[in-house]
């Protein structure tokens, strides 16, 4: 595959990206046989852009995608928009002109594709302006990401920083208060205050937070944890604790 093209793979992803970005789209193979309700859609969309598409076998499909979970449909597409820390003031304003305070999530150092894309479908279904990642030692947009995410790849713009902390300031000038996860604290997460401009930052699975980055929140806060494990798996944490923002948010 050329360097200025990649592969989507799952129903929704390859639906919500030709829904979003039809111009895209390069060619789709298909399973032989497979015309059921759910791939519907897929084939009169492509047929209603143009878009190719060819007959594979399970095993075709199955090398195209590596071995993941293709759902019998992959796509070969061209990359879409690449977002910076040059857009996030972009973002912001968006935002602001539908009156909707920030609300941004970020993600300090997640390496696991499907943590990502769970936490963009978080993200998504919690209303996040957009997700900070940094550029290096985490996780990007892949096939696997697209898939897991069932979409919100397309709604939640992933912005790669180059220094975390320096864009961590910046959002801080802006007046956004940062709120990070870390176990070591003692203030819970439901005796804090959570609504207005805010920012929540997640660490990486198993090691949390790096230190600059625990140094530049505003407050840390902690999940309650009743039973033997210590800790929640990064995307299942970034779900209780956004909708517990979004919660606040709706009453403030």
């Amino acid at each position: 595959m050329a360097k200025n093209e990649e592969l989507v793979f799952g129903i929704h992803a390859v639906n919500a990206l030709i829904n979003a970005a039809p111009e895209r789209f390069i060619e789709i193979w298909l399973l032989k046989g497979r015309e059921d309700d759910r791939m519907m859609p897929i084939i009169n969309l492509s047929r209603k852009y143009g878009i190719g598409t060819q007959l594979a076998s399970r095993k075709v499909l199955d090398e195209k995608s590596e071995g993941e979970q293709h759902q019998g449909v992959v796509a070969r597409v061209r990359p879409g928009k690449a977002y910076t820390e040059n857009d996030i003031d972009d973002i912001l304003q968006a935002a602001e002109k539908k009156g909707i305070p920030p609300f941004l999530l970020i993600l300090d150092g997640v390496t696991d594709p499907h943590n990502l894309g769970a936490c963009l479908r978080n993200a998504d279904a919690a209303g996040v302006q957009a997700i900070i990642v940094p550029k290096d030692n985490a996780a990007q947009i892949t096939p696997t990401v697209r898939k897991v995410a069932v979409g919100a790849v397309e709604s939640v713009p992933l912005v790669q920083v180059t220094n975390l902390s320096r864009t961590m300031k910046q959002l801080q000038k802006q007046g956004i208060w940062i709120v990070g996860t870390a176990g070591e604290t003692d203030t819970c997460l439901y005796d804090t205050k959570l609504a207005g401009p805010m920012a929540l930052v997640m660490g990486a699975e198993g090691k949390g937070m790096r230190r600059l980055t625990r140094e530049n929140c505003d407050q840390l806060v902690k999940l309650p944890m009743a039973g033997t494990v210590s800790s929640l798996n990064v995307s299942v944490a970034t779900g209780i604790c956004l909708f517990e923002m979004v919660r606040q948010r709706s009453i403030q």
